[in-house]
């Protein structure tokens, strides 16, 4: 199965929804960021593994005690995608920060800066 085959693109989608519905209404880890999204989901083409792209607003130390949080329910997480997605395996999940949202925010603050300082 080529990575960018229909049937991958497929399960990347159903893993993500799955796992933003997971993420955002049953986990009670109070270090979890109520912010928090995930932005992408590469499953691999076995099946065994999956990076998940997570994205937190907030501080620095938030994020870092929102992917303690995440790593620490991960087999909480991974049984709960098993009940709720039909997969022959169900993927070893591994959580990545993801900060291209905030690198974008702050990449238009300097633009708008810029913009006002010239004017």
């Amino acid at each position: 199965m080529k990575k960018n085959s229909i049937k991958n693109t497929r399960i990347n989608g159903e893993v993500l929804r799955e796992l933003s519905n997971i993420i955002r209404g049953e986990i009670k880890d109070p270090r979890i960021n109520p912010m928090t999204s995930v932005v992408a989901v590469e499953v691999a083409a076995d099946l065994k593994t999956c990076k998940a792209y997570i994205s937190v607003l907030g501080d620095e130390a938030s994020q870092q005690d929102t992917l303690a949080g995440l790593k620490s329910a991960e087999g909480y997480i991974r049984s709960k995608l098993a009940k709720n997605i039909n997969l022959r395996n169900t993927p070893e999940i591994r959580f990545v920060l993801d900060q291209s949202i905030e690198y974008g925010v702050n990449m238009s603050k300097l633009i708008d800066e810029v913009n006002h300082q010239q004017s």
